[in-house]
């Protein structure tokens, strides 16, 4: 570089990862909510299925299901899982994704006080290791797949609990995210 140049700005990759994806795979990123103003949000492929500027963000888990053959989203869903009772309707939703869907979820503020053990089961059915350790407003997220079997090694699920003597918020956990690369199915 010649003195005085100044590097181009750094090429923006889908759903801001720090590198691009190889050809033929989808981008995903999932971030957690953290506190009561930062709000949870599931990206794929660069597009923002679920977020606070989209308005379909909610307290509790948030799901997304995307059909891996076209990488479209087909439904989005929000659970409150502090009041009410959601956990027979959130299974519901979950037993609707057609096969050969991805299911992205992530919890804004609390999705445990009323998650039950049957809705804790159907995600359990669906790959995951950490929903019944989850707590009082822990951050979660996790990516799923029905009908196929995600690649080994890729980021699936990470979970952080409340803890008041390392909550980044008052009453809060810090948000977490995973983040990859999907390899499209082969036609």
């Amino acid at each position: 570089m010649h003195p005085g140049a100044t590097a181009p700005p750094p090429r923006r990759q889908k759903c801001d990862h720090w590198t691009p994806c190889p050809p033929n795979t989808y981008a995903y990123r999932l971030l957690s909510g953290g506190g009561k103003d930062r709000h949870a949000k599931i990206c794929f492929e660069d597009e923002l299925l679920m977020g606070e500027k989209m308005g379909n963000i909610a307290r509790g888990i948030n799901i997304a299901i995307v059909s891996y053959e076209t990488g479209k989203v087909t439904a989005t869903r929000s659970f409150d899982m502090y009041e009410g009772d959601n956990s027979t309707p959130m299974i519901r939703f979950i037993e609707s994704a057609p096969t050969k869907s991805l299911l992205l979820m992530v919890t804004h503020d609390d999705g445990s006080t009323r998650l039950k053990a049957d809705a804790k089961k159907a995600i359990e059915a669906l790959g995951s290791r950490q929903i019944r350790n989850m707590k009082f407003r822990s951050s979660w997220v996790f990516l799923a797949a029905t009908g196929f079997e995600l690649p080994a090694g890729l980021p699936r699920e990470k979970i952080n609990h409340s803890d008041d003597s390392k909550n980044r918020y008052s009453g809060w956990p810090a948000e977490i995210q995973i983040e990859g690369c999907i390899p499209r199915e082969q036609s």
